[in-house]
């Protein structure tokens, strides 16, 4: 699975693969945006969990694939100290429905799409920001 990227049959990826595909992503990302994202620790878990969708106003978890849980970079100086770590969740079985809804693109690039729109939310960005920068690509 790893070697090539590319998974043409088999099981449901693990938690473990998506998170490897999650940090190929993540190597990949150019330098600049790479050394900002030091001590950001990457999870993956199969579904958010009952607190995180109540916050969000989710109701059904397979709406979620991911989240960026810190302080974005800009705002990083007025945090509180004893903050946690900041964190991006990425959830397994959302993204798997998700890529077997759409059945037009690779479990890679949708790993890492996920993965970067959260690293946009570590940046500051909001949705509609990641929307119009992704429109433009």
């Amino acid at each position: 699975m790893v070697r090539g990227m590319t998974r043409v049959f088999g099981l449901a990826p693990d938690l473990n693969e998506i998170e490897v595909l999650a940090r190929a992503a993540l190597a990949r990302l150019p330098q600049p945006f790479a050394a900002h994202l030091d001590g950001v620790r990457l999870v993956a878990e199969d579904f958010a969990d009952a607190e995180t969708l109540e916050a969000l106003g989710i109701d059904d978890p397979f709406e979620l694939t991911g989240i960026y849980e810190g302080v974005p970079v800009g705002d990083k100086y007025s945090a509180e100290t004893g903050a946690l770590p900041d964190r991006i969740r990425l959830f397994r079985a959302a993204i798997l429905d998700e890529w077997i809804a759409r059945g037009d693109e690779s479990l890679e690039h949708l790993v890492a799409h996920v993965l970067i729109h959260e690293v946009g939310h570590h940046f500051g960005l909001s949705d509609a920001d990641i929307d119009a920068l992704e429109a433009a690509d």
